[in-house]
C-alpha cells in the first residue's frame, strides 16, 4: 500500500512535490482510513481514497504518468536495443534539460515498510536505492549511483546474497535496467529480500488513464473465456443502474465479420469470430443489443470493471494495490462516482483508491475527509504545485465545495475578460 509518492523535474513538476495517503490524526476516523500492517512496527493510519483537483493543464495527468514510471521501469527486461525510458524534464528551465527527473516512493508490502528512490534520464537510470525498515529501524539494501567513471554502487551489510553474486548483479544491470530487477531475475527462489519489494513495484500500483476501450476488449475477452466473468460485469451493470441480465458471444459468419471488418467496428478479438451481445431487461420485456450499438457510457464501465475487478480481488490474493484512475468522471457518470467511492470505504479491502476529477460534487464533507482532498495549480514559472485541502486553514465538516469555489483553496482556473 502506499504511504508517500514524490516527484520532481518531470514534465510540469519542477521542485519536489510530495502527494501523501497519510492520515491527518485530528480528524474523524471511521471508514475513511485503514491501519497498515507492518511487523514491528506502529505507523499511522492510511487513507482509502484521495481524490485530487485542478484547473486543465494544471498537473494532474503527469502526476498519475509520474506513478506510472515506476510501474514501467520496474517491468523493464534486458534488451540488446535501447528504448527510451518515459520520462521528460521541465522545460521552462534550461539548467534542468540534462538533470534526471527523481521519484520517492515510500509504501508496504508483505508487512514490511520500503523507501525507494529513482532518478533517470531518458538515456539511462542515473540513481536508485532501496532501504528496508524491518521493526522500524532504517536498513539500507543497495544504492547505485552513475558517475562519469561509471555505475557505483553500495551494497548495505544485510543484503541477501552474499559478495561474489552482488557482484554478478552488478556486472548484469544495463543503463536501463532496474539493478532491482535484474537482481531478482538472477536469483534462486530462496532469496526473496528484492522479490517482495519488486513484485509491489511492478504491479502495487495500477493506472487508469485515457479512453477505456483496450480495457473493455480485455473485459470482453475474460467474459468470453469464462461464463463466469460474464455474470460478474452483467451484476456491476445493474449495481450502476444499467439493465443488463445476461452477456453471451455469438458466432459471426464470414460476411458479417468482412463488414464489420470494412466498417472498423470494435470486435472483443484480434482474430473475431464472435460479437457480444448484451441483453436488457426492462419492464417491457427484454431485447439484444451488440456491443457496438450500446451508448459510450456503457462501453466505459464495460471496460472500468475490468481494473476495478482486479482492485476488488486483492484481498482474495492477499496483494494490496493502489488503483489511481485520471479523470474518473469523464468515463462514468458522477452519481456512479460516488457509488464506487461509497463501496470502496465501506469494504475491508486493504487497497486504495485515488482519482482525479473536476466533478466538485464529490467535494461532500460527508464522503470524504479534508485531507482526502488535493489541488493541483501552476505557478508563474509554469510549474505544478501540489498542495491537500487540509494544508489551508479550516475547520472539519466545513463546505468545501463552496470555499473551493470561493478560491479559499486555490487551484481554480484564472479566466481573463473580454
Amino acid at each position: 500500500m502506499l504511504i508517500e509518492f514524490s516527484v520532481s523535474n518531470f514534465r510540469s513538476f519542477r521542485e519536489k512535490q510530495t502527494f501523501s495517503m497519510v492520515a491527518a490524526p485530528h480528524l474523524k476516523k471511521g471508514d475513511k482510513v485503514f491501519k497498515p500492517v507492518v511487523k514491528g512496527e506502529k505507523l499511522p493510519d492510511l487513507l482509502k481514497v484521495a481524490a485530487i483537483y485542478g484547473p486543465n493543464a494544471s498537473g494532474k495527468s503527469n502526476l498519475i504518468k509520474a506513478f506510472d514510471i515506476v510501474r514501467d521501469v520496474a517491468g523493464r527486461q534486458p534488451s540488446a536495443q535501447a528504448t527510451p525510458l518515459p520520462v521528460s524534464p521541465f522545460r521552462f528551465d534550461p539548467l534542468l534539460a540534462s538533470q534526471p527527473s527523481c521519484i520517492e516512493l515510500h509504501f508496504v508490502h508483505a508487512e514490511q515498510r520500503y523507501q525507494f528512490e529513482l532518478a533517470l534520464t531518458q538515456q539511462r537510470i542515473v540513481e536508485e536505492c532501496l532501504i528496508a525498515f524491518p521493526a522500524g529501524k532504517e536498513t539500507l539494501l543497495y544504492k547505485r549511483r552513475h558517475l562519469p567513471s561509471g555505475d557505483e554502487y553500495s551494497f548495505g551489510p544485510k543484503l541477501e546474497g552474499g559478495t561474489a553474486l552482488h557482484e554478478l548483479w552488478r556486472k548484469s544491470t544495463g543503463p536501463q535496467v532496474l539493478f532491482l530487477a535484474q537482481a531478482v531475475a538472477n536469483s534462486s527462489e530462496d532469496l526473496n529480500q528484492l522479490r517482495d519489494p519488486l513484485k509491489w513495484l511492478q504491479t502495487g500500483i495500477m493506472t487508469v488513464s485515457g479512453k477505456m476501450g483496450k480495457w473493455a476488449v480485455g473485459s470482453q475477452q475474460l467474459a468470453k473465456r469464462f461464463p463466469s466473468i460474464a455474470k460478474e460485469i452483467s451484476s456491476f451493470l445493474q449495481e450502476v443502474d444499467v439493465p443488463v441480465s445476461t452477456i453471451r458471444f455469438d458466432q459471426v459468419d464470414s460476411d458479417a465479420l468482412e463488414q464489420a471488418q470494412e466498417d472498423l467496428l470494435p470486435l472483443p478479438d484480434e482474430n473475431p469470430k464472435s460479437r457480444t451481445i448484451l441483453t436488457h431487461k426492462t419492464a417491457l420485456g427484454e431485447a439484444d443489443f451488440d456491443f457496438k450499438e450500446e451508448s459510450e457510457g456503457t462501453k466505459n464501465l464495460i471496460g472500468f470493471w475490468f481494473p476495478w475487478s482486479v482492485h476488488s480481488r486483492s484481498k482474495l490474493t492477499n496483494e494490496s494495490r493502489t488503483l489511481v484512475v485520471d479523470e474518473l468522471d469523464s468515463s462514468l457518470h458522477p452519481e456512479i462516482v460516488v457509488s464506487l467511492v461509497k463501496k470502496h470505504l465501506q469494504s475491508d479491502l486493504p487497497g486504495q483508491l485515488i482519482f482525479t476529477t473536476h466533478d466538485t460534487h464529490l467535494m461532500d464533507a460527508k464522503l470524504l475527509r479534508r485531507d482526502q482532498f488535493w489541488l493541483t495549480e501552476r505557478d508563474v514559472n509554469g510549474a505544478t504545485q501540489l498542495r491537500s485541502i487540509h494544508d489551508f486553514e479550516g475547520r472539519e465538516g466545513e463546505d468545501l465545495e463552496k470555499r473551493y469555489y470561493e478560491g479559499r483553496y486555490r487551484g481554480l482556473p484564472i479566466l481573463r475578460k473580454g
